[in-house]
């Protein structure tokens, strides 16, 4: 391998940890704040890509019949807990904003040209109709056992996962889909070829991880999360909701994931069950930052990059055992210099 070669790897590996980076990110948010494992964030890299995709072919996202479906779903199971508690004045707006307004959404996008709309506006509607099921899936599938152990919380994940995996397959079929880049071309840095489109993915991907952290440092949402994150009995002591809290941070990983999938759409084909590897990826460096540590868990997943982009070019067929087995090390010092606490005594 000459210095040209490396250069190429570094190049796909930088530009694939800088997506497993978000992925890392959003996976230490919401187990931090709500303790989840949060096995389906890959699946929303998926709905984000294939939605993107319908749309610039010119047809409307599957997803927002799934956006529709859980609105409702939400609708009725919040109506039933404000009709037990009398308040009945909540009736209205909580039935406007979960099923209503996903509706009039519906309604707004059927007449729209979509294929001939501006990128942006493409982006935004693939957005509005995948970045819903976050805060939906949070309100009917984890809401309602927030308290439980951390085991059953994984095996909720675990089963919301097979569920919007088999829902891919229903919307958007076997087969994959592909997105033009952002912009065509590159130019040439020495003795490497650099597609804009790589750049695109890393000056973004570097745009959303500086947004995300002046939102924690600098909004009251962002605060009340890292305190719900830091101290769940603390921040609800103070008079924070968790399950507001849970429900942004569901929100923000459902965006992130979305948005991934957008950015990795046009350099590489996404099926429906794509997603689930490449948030494993994101898990292994979220891992290496002890679900916990948001920089390492960053870095780690630029070093997960780095290795997969080697070990295709050294061996190819065993490039994922060899991502993969990086954890186990982790894993092993983690056990050995960490203080081992039960789910019991955390509460």
């Amino acid at each position: 391998m000459d210095f040209s070669v490396a250069l190429l790897l570094a190049q796909d590996g930088v530009t694939n940890g800088a997506i497993y980076a978000l992925l890392s990110l959003a996976l230490v948010l919401v187990f931090a704040v709500t303790r989840v494992i949060f096995i389906p964030q890959g699946e929303f890299v998926a709905y984000g890509a294939l939605s993107m995709a319908a749309i610039n072919a010119g047809f409307l996202p599957p997803t927002m019949w799934l956006v529709v479906t859980l609105g409702i779903a939400v609708a009725v199971v919040e109506s039933v807990a404000a009709l037990r508690e009398g308040a009945t004045a909540r009736l209205p707006m909580i039935v406007f904003r979960n099923a209503v307004l996903p509706i009039l959404a519906v309604i707004a996008v059927r007449y729209l040209p979509l294929k001939s709309l501006a990128y942006p506006l493409q982006v935004a509607i693939a957005l509005a109709f995948v970045v819903p099921l976050g805060p939906q899936i949070y309100r009917l599938a984890f809401q309602p056992v927030a308290e439980a152990t951390v085991l059953l919380l994984l095996i909720v994940s675990v089963a919301v996962h097979f569920m919007l995996v088999g829902l891919g397959l229903y919307f958007f079929g076997a087969e994959g889909g592909r997105t033009p880049a952002f912009t065509d071309g590159g130019f040439t840095l020495g003795p490497t070829y650099v597609q804009f489109q790589t750049l695109w993915i890393v000056g973004i991907a570097a745009l959303l991880i500086a947004g995300l952290a002046l939102f924690f440092e600098r909004s009251i949402y962002g605060k009340a999360l890292r305190a719900t994150a830091i101290n769940r009995t603390g921040a609800r002591l103070m008079g924070i909701s968790a399950d507001l809290a849970g429900k942004l941070c569901f929100t923000l990983a459902a965006l992130v994931g979305a948005f991934s999938g957008i950015l990795i759409a046009p350099i590489t084909t996404i099926y429906y069950d794509t997603g689930f590897l490449i948030g494993l990826k994101g898990f292994v460096g979220a891992i290496i930052g002890g679900l916990a540590s948001y920089p390492l868990a960053a870095a780690g997943a630029i070093l997960v990059g780095l290795l997969e982009s080697y070990s295709s070019f050294y061996a190819s067929a065993y490039k994922e055992v060899i991502v993969f087995t990086l954890i186990i090390p982790v894993l092993l010092w983690q056990s050995l210099a960490k203080h081992h606490v039960d789910d019991e005594d955390e509460h």
